[in-house]
């Protein structure tokens, strides 16, 4: 059999056993409490392992590497900074966020300001920030389908869409959540278990290899490799930052990641879960470098070809060669496809959630709704995917997490923390971070971005984004006193109460 029949065959079961858990979890979602947030009664294993799976997307997968392949150990930043963003979602988010008793983010915003305007304002940009995070799933799926199969660069991203939305359709975030722990799992086995083999030829070689002299690649040996601030950009420290920024302060800023929060039982299962998965992260995140790595002496002319993404699923068969190499190199293909599916479900949720919620109308509620906008959450970002060239998986989302970070971030640690926030704050504030953010994405995307200072600036955002937009916040919220919720005290003591004391005291004062 050839390599792209064993590549048919994994994906082919990543498909099969995707639609086939997620038909156990159909048979438990009933009501529209079950399709939004599995009913709050997701324990904080089974949550860890489901946020790990969401969470680890086609960037993690596949971007990571390729970012080390190109330009060493500057972009080791991204990982540490997904995993950190953990951290501090864990000190001031987490478990507030899940007594605010929510379904979504403009659900949250509504209840903490009294105001509809900002709910409408959040809604539109959980729907962007979603699209733009999907379709780099799209993309990537489609990209590792072509370089292991040889078929169209459209199949890929259209077979997860029709995989995702099957699932999504019939059993919500009930039935996504089985499929997600179990592909957090089947990510991390097909990574490491080529590591292993791939580890063992580098140390037969003599932790040396020829490849990179042969075909011009990169010496691993010079300054470009050892220093963590020299990579290709031409402001390498702003770069650096801007990225630690964008990552660490994106994260609870994701639609997909917070709305896995509200499926806890309560704040103290949100706070464990976010350790769990401070430990799943950083187990997972020790693989991708090492294929980048072993890319740079093995496979150094996928940097010349601008086919840096293909690394891990190329490497194995370059590596290793024979049936044992095909084996390895279907395997971390199947893998791929687990971070394209298990990504694109949680976002397809969330933003389903927010369209049905408040873009629907008042005649369109409950569970049909919820289906309804699942298709609209696809077609959307798929039919973009299709009609745009990448910019490479790990960037796309990159920029994802600065729009993330530059918007709600600001809004969830000012309205958990910070009594003064008025809505006329948070949307001036999300507005003036988001047009940023939004702008430099559009420049990127399009190719505009000029040379020098400006464009770094506009190709990270987040280092000046995120602090203008949590200025604007305070300053706005500052000059409009009179605008603070009636209820904003009683609001915040709910917040911060842990559930255990407010069932001794009984219901807070109104």
């Amino acid at each position: 059999m050839t390599a792209a029949g064993y590549s048919i065959i994994g994906v082919t079961c990543v498909f099969v056993a995707t639609l086939a858990i997620g038909a156990y979890g159909w048979r438990f979602s009933r009501t529209t409490s079950d399709f939004f947030v599995a009913s709050r009664t997701v324990r904080p294993g089974l949550n860890a392992s489901a946020i790990g799976g969401e969470y680890l997307s086609a960037a993690s997968f596949l971007g990571v590497a390729g970012l080390v392949l190109a330009f060493g150990t500057e972009m080791l930043w991204y990982p540490v900074g997904w995993t950190a963003g953990y951290l501090v979602l864990l000190v001031l988010v987490a478990a507030p966020l899940r007594r605010s008793g929510a379904y979504t983010l403009p659900d949250f915003a509504e209840s903490r300001l009294e105001s509809l305007g900002v709910r409408r304002f959040s809604s539109l940009l959980v729907v962007a920030i979603g699209w733009l995070y999907l379709m780099p799933q799209f993309q990537g799926a489609g990209l590792a389908l072509a370089t292991t199969t040889g078929t169209g660069p459209w199949l890929g991203g259209v077979l997860v869409a029709a995989v995702v939305l099957v699932n999504v359709l019939f059993g919500g975030m009930r039935s996504i959540t089985f499929v997600q722990a179990f592909q957090y799992w089947l990510k991390l086995t097909a990574l490491l278990f080529p590591v292993l083999f791939m580890t063992a030829v580098w140390l037969g070689d003599g932790g040396v290899s020829p490849a990179s002299a042969d075909v011009g690649g990169p010496d691993m040996s010079g300054d470009e490799w050892a220093s963590p601030l020299a990579g290709g950009s031409e402001h390498q420290l702003y770069t650096t930052y801007a990225i630690i920024v964008a990552t660490f302060f994106g994260t609870m800023g994701l639609p997909h990641v917070v709305v896995r929060f509200y499926t806890n039982p309560d704040g103290a299962a949100a706070r464990r879960t976010t350790l769990f998965v401070l430990a799943l992260l950083g187990l997972f995140y020790v693989l991708p470098p090492i294929y980048g790595g072993l890319g740079r002496l093995y496979a150094p002319d996928l940097i010349s070809s601008g086919r840096t993404d293909t690394v891990v699923l190329e490497l194995p068969a370059r590596m290793l060669g024979g049936t044992t190499g095909e084996l390895l190199s279907a395997l971390t293909t199947a893998g791929a496809f687990a971070a394209f599916l298990s990504t694109s479900s949680g976002l397809t949720v969330a933003v389903a959630g927010v369209l049905s919620q408040d873009v629907m109308g008042r005649r369109f509620r409950g569970v049909r709704a919820f289906q309804a906008a699942a298709v609209i959450a696809v077609v959307v970002p798929l039919g973009l995917a299709l009609l745009t060239e990448g910019v490479g998986v790990a960037r796309a989302v990159g920029l994802a997490f600065a729009f993330a970070a530059s918007t709600f971030c600001p809004l969830l640690v000012l309205g958990i923390w910070w009594r003064r926030l008025t809505d006329a704050g948070a949307i001036a504030g999300m507005l003036v971070g988001g047009g940023g953010a939004g702008g430099a994405v559009l420049a990127t995307l399009a190719g505009v971005a000029p040379d020098g200072w400006p464009g770094a600036l506009l190709a990270q955002p987040a280092a000046w984004t995120v602090p203008l937009a949590f200025l604007t916040m305070t300053v706005v919220s500052l000059a409009t006193p009179r605008r603070v919720p009636r209820h904003a005290s009683r609001t915040m003591a709910s917040l911060h109460t842990p559930e255990a004391v407010q069932l001794d005291r009984g219901p807070l004062p109104r």
